[in-house]
Formats: structure tokens, sequence, C-alpha cells
């Protein structure tokens, strides 16, 4: 396709038409010229294909389809090999059905449990979720088809998600909201990437050149097409010079007439046009040329059966005591709650995938057991009924084993509005309450995209996160169940023990269409730890049927100097007697000092499979990312001097092993003070204040205890060092001029020395 000829032999007219879509789903052709259009489809945990007019939100149905576990499962898995997997099948489904483009993978960062949307979303760290968006976009992509990255950027609730301002710094931004889309966009090049709806700081996404352009293109590199959320559009000319190359839907030929106006009277550049057609040609190019010599097959039965397989590896075992799992009886079992019978196994809106093929774990299980069951609550409405309540807790004290299966309705968590709680139905919480009381032998299985508060946890045994499992949950459950697998998740996500302790609780969802990020990078487990506070299970959590154990994390050098790597390698070794896998996570902390950050952050992992009595070595390099901060004052990424601990381990709070290495900045930054720095700052530099402290002391006695001269004790005596410190620490060397009757030239001496004493370091 000779693009830049085809936008040369275009009218203006035809060139306006391709920056917005033909109806709900497809965009537009110019048939004159050979150009077809493009089918776009919602995703990112299956296919959902609608024919022309359908809806956004998934009223109307869509064609049959594989639904796939969700994000908030997926994400679990902490395998970047299986996400590039279910990638790659999603991405020969819509080869199958002639798409061209999947709107997914679903990246913002799971702020508050609250957030709607929060089972489409991966997790709570940047990093995790940055590297499994890549593996999907890389699985997808190959069988060439494109991507959309979205909700770019700050789409973090579904309160007044249309036309609030999420508020806030650019650290914070720099460091949690955009870093995994930066990561996914560097690493693996999506075809296109979605501007979500609010406003950031001010001003739509859908116009904010900083993002869209400054960021997007020019910092990271992005060279793909930039597609509004559905209805994200408020000014389309402003939108066009901004870096918005296509509005979805279509906006019934209203803005295309705007833009040639635009451009006839010279409001709008015709090259700001011809940027965004050329980059909707080179989209279409890549779909229309990829290598389709390999016949791609929608193979339902194939795909549901990848479906099992990918729930087995995506569900968290958070709870095991007395090993009641897995189960070993073959008679006297006792299952409890609808979702046995009819799981809830995804969420609602965009991404709600029409599926005729949904396995369920009360028939999956009766065909290795003996299982009897009860409903304990009407299902259809999740209200309480008593017959049905007294039934099941009479039945669970004749059992030999209960498992109850619960979990949130539909209508708890969904896009378009936001979570009021974190309970589940106050009928459930009873439910388990009550037969925990009768019997000791209680396992809860969860069906949730996002976390809830489980007041009963001290009371039962056992606890498996089966999260939002696709159509393959009920075979996954029972396989997992009874042992033929074994439980290989971690959290993405913190759990906290009640909704008040996360960071976001006193400023979610906002107000007066206006949210502000007051708690900053503390995000999930950076704030926990910070604030050393208890958590139900943190981040990373995962058990399993055997155990692990950690030793010998040792790293390729002793200093990490930027620009270059640093490899750590730790000796990994399952205990048990059967074969598992394990998430082995590194993190790193920065000890220098230099500026306030979490405690920790998750720098790599790595899932590894190990037989009974095996031990492996398990690595991974560190870059200038997994060192660095983002500095507001400078506008860039820093790797501050001195002293990292480098941590492993199963989780965020089981990390047996460390050891500390140094980092050493390619530019070291140079001190340098003037006449308003204070004696504190100068405390803060590692050998400064101690090179001019014989100078300095002298000159501050005024401001400092005097000796008891009656006594003659001595001033090194009366005044301690760390009692000058306190004293010293916010005084302005301007402020020897009042309190230690410094002239103005002896205070810039004073600060020539300190300089010229800084420069030596």
């Amino acid at each position: 396709m000779d693009i830049k000829k085809m936008i040369q032999d275009m009218t203006l007219e035809e060139k306006a038409s391709l920056c917005s879509g033909s109806d709900f789903w497809r965009t537009k052709a110019v048939e004159r010229l050979g150009l077809p259009k493009l089918h776009l489809s919602d995703g990112p945990h299956g296919l959902r294909k609608q024919a022309e007019g359908g809806d956004h939100l998934g009223v109307n149905i869509s064609i049959d389809a594989v639904c796939f576990p969700a994000s908030c499962g997926t994400a679990a898995s902490f395998d970047p090999e299986l996400i590039e997997s279910i990638g790659e099948t999603i991405g020969e489904e819509c080869r199958a059905e002639n798409v061209a483009v999947i709107l997914g993978p679903a990246m913002n960062i799971k702020r508050s449990p609250l957030c709607g949307r929060n089972f489409e979303y991966m997790s709570e760290d940047p990093y995790l979720t940055g590297e499994m968006a890549a593996a999907f976009v890389r699985g997808v992509q190959s069988r060439g088809v494109g991507t959309s990255v979205k909700h770019f950027a700050l789409n973090n609730q579904e309160h007044e998600r249309m036309s609030g301002s999420s508020e806030a710094s650019e650290r914070t931004m720099r460091e949690i909201y955009l870093a995994a889309f930066e990561r996914a966009v560097k690493e693996s090049a999506p075809w296109t990437l979605m501007c979500s709806y609010n406003k950031i700081n001010g001003e739509y996404a859908s116009e904010n050149h900083w993002l869209l352009t400054e960021l997007l293109r020019e910092e990271w590199g992005f060279d793909g097409l930039v597609v509004s959320d559905w209805a994200a559009v408020n000014d389309r000319i402003k939108g066009l010079e901004a870096g918005l190359d296509l509005e979805m839907p279509s906006s019934g030929g209203d803005n295309d007439r705007l833009i040639v106006e635009a451009v006839k009277n010279k409001t709008l550049s015709e090259e700001v046009l011809d940027r965004a057609v050329e980059r909707y040609l080179k989209l279409v190019e890549k779909y229309i040329e990829h290598d389709t010599t390999e016949k791609y097959v929608f193979d339902k039965e194939r795909d549901h059966n990848r479906a099992v397989e990918f729930a087995k590896e995506s569900m968290v075992l958070l709870k095991n005591e007395n090993h009641l799992l897995p189960l070993s009886e073959k008679e006297g079992i006792l299952f409890v709650g609808g979702f046995a019978k009819k799981p809830r196994f995804q969420g609602g809106g965009s991404a709600h995938i029409t599926t005729s093929h949904v396995s369920n774990c009360l028939d999956e299980s009766k065909k290795r057991a003996q299982i009897s069951y009860e409903e304990g609550y009407d299902t259809e409405s999740g209200d309480r009924d008593e017959a049905k309540l007294e039934a099941a807790v009479e039945a669970a004290g004749k059992a030999s084993t209960v498992v109850i299966f619960a979990g949130l309705p539909d209508s708890f968590e969904s896009e378009g509005y936001d979570r009021e709680h974190m309970r589940l139905p106050e009928v459930q919480n009873e439910l388990i309450r009550r037969i925990a009381e009768v019997q000791k032998r209680t396992i809860v299985v969860l069906h949730n995209g996002s976390p809830v508060e489980m007041p009963w946890i001290n009371e039962v045994d056992s606890v498996l996160e089966a999260y939002l499992g696709g159509e393959g949950v009920g075979e996954a459950e029972a396989a997992l169940l009874f042992g033929e697998a074994n439980p290989c998740g971690k959290l993405a996500e913190s759990f906290p023990i009640k909704l008040s302790d996360n960071p976001s609780y006193l400023n979610f969802p906002g107000k007066n269409k206006k949210v502000f990020y007051n708690e900053g990078i503390f995000v999930g487990y950076r704030y926990y730890d910070r604030k050393e506070m208890e958590v139900l299970f943190p981040f990373g959590h995962g058990l399993s049927y055997t155990k692990f154990s950690y030793s010998d994390l040792t790293a390729d050098k002793a200093v990490f100097e930027e620009g270059g790597a640093l490899t750590v390698s730790v000796q990994v070794t399952n205990c048990g007697d059967r074969e598992g896998k394990e998430v082995v996570q590194f993190y790193v902390s920065d000890l220098t000092g230099t500026t306030l950050r979490p405690v920790k952050e998750l720098k790599g992992f790595q899932k590894v499979k190990l037989a009974p009595g095996e031990t492996k070595t398990v690595s991974v390099t560190l870059n200038d990312r997994s060192f660095a901060y983002y500095d507001e004052e400078v506008k860039a990424w820093v790797v501050p001097q001195g002293r990292f601990e480098i941590l492993a381990g199963g989780s965020s709070r089981e990390l047996p092993v460390k050891l500390e290495i140094s980092a050493e900045p390619k530019n070291k930054s140079v001190f340098r003070a003037d006449t308003n720095t204070t004696v504190g700052e100068i405390m803060d530099i590692p050998g400064l204040y101690e090179a001019i402290r014989e100078r300095l002391l002298p000159k501050l006695s005024a401001l400092l205890p005097k000796a008891n001269e009656d006594q003659g004790q001595p001033v090194s005596e009366a005044i301690s060092e760390d009692m000058e410190r306190a004293i010293l620490k916010y005084m302005p060397l301007r402020g020897l001029r009042s309190f230690g009757h410094l002239t103005n030239r002896e205070v810039e001496e004073l600060v020539d020395l300190v300089n010229s004493e800084a420069e030596k370091l």
C-alpha cells in the first residue's frame, strides 16, 4: 500500500471521514481507492463481536464465543507466557471472524477495591501490569490482529468517568499510573492505544497534547493509532491537534464536517489531518498485509479446553489450615451455594462475552466423588431464605466436609458504576458463619472480581479465590479441589482487612467532578508496607499443596552502575512431596534516604515448576528503572547514589533472603548550597557536615546550649551531637547573620566552603 500517494489522492472530505467510525464497531471505507472497513471488537478476555449497530455496554447479544478468565484472575497467574498464549488464542479467533482490532488489554491500576471494573484490570502494581499487558499484546498481534491498550490514563473509577478530572502529581502519574502503559508500549508496540473518558488535571485525555503527543509519541516512541474510548471525544479539532486520530463510534458525520470546515478556514492545519490519516492507513496496512497462509479457525472446543487450563493457573489458594485441601474423601462432601451450580464467571459491561459452554463445579465434582448439595439462600435474588439456610446448616453438621461457594452477584460489580462497599451479601456471610459453627472442616470458594472483606476468615480452614474464572471455571475448580492440579496463583492485589484501610479511602470516588489522588505513589502494598499495617492477604500471596524454600541470593556485581544491568539469582527448592509451581518475586528497597519512597517495590518475577526435592536457580536482570524514582524538579528518572537492598521470596511479606548492593549514578549530582540552604540539608549529605563541622561550630555558639561554667563542664560534654543536629536542622545559613553574628561576607564564605567540600565528595 502506497500510503503517501493514497493520501494525496484523497479528497478533504474522504480524509476527514477516516477520522471516525462508520457505525458502532466499524471504521469507514473509501471504495474508489480500495480501502476497506475495519471491524473492532471488545475484549480482553474473549471475543465480543457484535453486528452493525450493536451497543457498547453489552445489552445486545454478541456472537457465541469462548470466555476466558477475566484479567483479575489471569494477572494472578504471574505468568507472561500464559498471558501471551491467551493473546494468541484470542488473536486466532479474531482472524477467523475478520476482526482487525480487539479492545484490550485493560490495564488501569487498581487504586481502590471499589472500582466497578477492577475485574477487567490486572493489578495494583505497575511493573506486574506492564509485563502481563505486554505479553498479551505480543500474543494477539503475532496473529496479525491489533490490540488497543486502555484506558489511557488515570481511569480508576466509574463514578463521573466521562466528565470527572483525576488530579494527580506528575510523580504519582509517572511511577504508578503511566508506568504500565510505558512498559507495554516500549516492549510490545501495540497497534493502537485507547484514550480514556476522564480529564487529567483539568484537561480531557482525548485532547491532552502532553499525554498523547509529548509523552506517548515523542518520549515513549509510540507510532500507532490513538483511538477514543466510545463517545470520549469532547472537542474534535482540539483532539486531532493533541494526537487523537480516530473517533469511535460514528458521530453521524457532524465531527467530520467540523474537520473539513476547520481545514478550509485554516483553524486546523491539513498536515495535522494528514498525520492522523496516515496513522490510520498504517493500521489498515498491518491488518491486510499480515501473512494469511495459515488459515485460522475458531475452534470453540479447543479454546474451551484452553480456558480451563488458563483458569487452573489463575486461581489463588488463600488459606489451607490443617491441609484440608486437596479433598481426599469420596463420600460425605456437601456443596453449598448457588455458585456451585451456576458460577459467576465474568464481569458485566463491554467485556461481557456470550458463551453457551460454562462448566460448574458441582457437576464436575460428581464425576470424582459423591457430592450432596444445598442452595443455602435464594440464588436468583440473593436474598435470605430461612428454609434454605436452615437446611444447609443441618446438612453441614452431618457432612464430613463442606465446600461453600460464595462471591459477588453480577449486580455488585460492573462497568458503569462502582461498588458501594467491600462486603459479600450478608446472607452469604451468615451462611458461612453458621456452617462453620457446626462443621470444623469448612472450605470457601470465592467468585469475585475484586477483594472482599472476610469477617469469618478465622472460622474456616481453607479459602480458594477463583476470581472470575471464565467458562471453564467449574472444571478448573474441581481439578484444584481434588488435587488433580496444584494451585499456583498469587494475588496481584492486596486484600485489606476492611475498606477503610485502603489508602484511597478518604479520596474515592471524589466530589464535584474531581478526584484527588492524595495518597500519591502509596498505592496497595506500597501503602500497607509503609504504614506497617496488617492486611487480610498481602500482594503476591498464594499457597500451594507443596512447600518451597529460598537460599543463596546473589548478584553478579556489588555495584550497579547507571546505564548497566545487574543480574540477581536465588536458589528455590521444592521441599514437599508433589510437583508444584512457585512465583519467585524480587523486590528492591531504597536505603539511600534520598527521597520518600515505598519500603520496597516489585522489580522482577518468574514462575518456575519444580518436582519434589528439586532445586532451581531463578534469575532476573535489573536496570535503571529498577532503582530510579521520578524527580519532578529535574523532570527525569533519577537513580540515587547509595545503598539498596534486594529481597526475594514468595510474596511481598514473605521475603526470606536479601542482599545489599550500592548504586552509582552516571552523572553524580553535586550538592550546591546557597544562603537559603539549611544546616539540616548539609547534614543529610554523607560526609559533608563532618567536613565543615569544625569551621561551622564556633559560628553557631549563640544557637547552642551553653556549658555550665560554674561546674567547668566543657561544651563537648554539654552538647551531644544528636542535640546539635536537632537544634540546627532547620536553620538556613543566612540565619547565622542574626543568630551567629556573621556578616554577609562571612555567610558567603561559608556557602563557598560548603560547595567546595561538596565537590570533593
